[in-house]
């Protein structure tokens, strides 16, 4: 492509073996490495797992919002990088098992559903001076009920209701 210097005009030519090159080059990677192995199939494993090991840290960094935290004692830090292996081995398996029941649906987007349930403490007075707890959980919408019913998963009971001595109640 050619600008003239003069007028608002430019030129253009097509380079064909150029655009020849870079259509028979599309849909393939080119994989710059320093690794010695020759035979290219072992370093496109190489390249997949690497890619896995990258996905693996940004779902510990992000979907599972494990921060830094600065532990000083060895076995702080060992308990730590351990739970946060067992979050994510956890997240493997939901997304895993999600896949051959909901293959469009993601083990983030199961978890933003999940999220939607809570558990609620209702507090209720008697009129004797004692108080009425109930701990409850929400009851799941319509879509958190299909991935639970596809997942065969079922909710525990909810708990029985407790009742506070009046010394208790008044303590809180």
């Amino acid at each position: 492509m050619r600008v003239h210097a003069t007028e608002a005009t430019f030129t253009a030519r097509l380079n064909r073996a150029k655009l020849r090159q870079v259509r028979r080059r599309e849909g393939r990677y080119l994989l710059r490495t320093n690794l010695t192995e020759t035979d290219p199939v072992k370093l496109w494993e190489y390249y997949l797992q690497l890619v896995r090991v990258e996905d693996a840290f940004r779902t510990l960094k992000s979907d599972l919002a494990i921060r830094p935290i600065y532990h000083q004692q060895p076995a702080r830090i060992e308990a730590h990088v351990f739970l946060s292996f067992l979050a994510y081995c956890l997240y493997v398996t939901l997304a895993r098992t999600l896949h051959p029941l909901a293959p469009g649906l993601t083990a983030r987007s199961a978890l933003e559903k999940f999220a939607a349930m809570q558990m609620v403490d209702v507090h209720l007075p008697t009129t004797d001076g004692r108080e009425l707890l109930l701990t409850r959980y929400t009851e799941p919408e319509r879509e958190l009920a299909l991935l639970l019913e596809q997942l065969d998963l079922t909710l525990p009971p909810q708990p029985k209701p407790r009742i506070t001595s009046a010394e208790a109640a008044t303590a809180l």
